[in-house]
């Protein structure tokens, strides 16, 4: 389990003790906000980083704009600024804005 792993998990279960407990449905609605974020910008960097794997171009777009080598750090820290860098939308909306990214393009531009 990595880092990005673990901080899923710890969320999860930090929200299942809040459902649990009958915490503060705000709270509750909030951090479950982030879990589905965090997610969902977990999944694309993973998937991106695969895709690194057989593309030598990714990794050296990943390079030139100064992320380093093709580490899940430092691809999870790309996927994640430019996630940050989408329209602000409602929270589904960027999600799925999230999901939708095509962060491989992003990174040869």
């Amino acid at each position: 389990m990595n880092d990005y792993q673990k901080e899923i998990a710890d969320l999860e279960a930090q929200i299942d003790q809040l459902v649990e407990a009958e915490g503060d449905p705000k709270t509750i609605a909030e951090l479950s906000m982030q879990l589905e974020i965090l997610k969902a910008i977990y999944v694309r960097a993973t998937d991106l980083l695969e895709r690194g794997k057989k593309d030598q171009g990714l990794r050296y777009g990943l390079r030139i704009q100064g992320y380093g080598d093709w580490t899940l750090d430092n691809v999870y820290a790309f996927v994640y600024e430019r996630a940050v860098e989408l329209e602000p939308q409602a929270h589904r909306a960027f999600v799925g804005g999230i999901r939708n990214a095509d962060f491989a393009l992003m990174l040869n531009s």
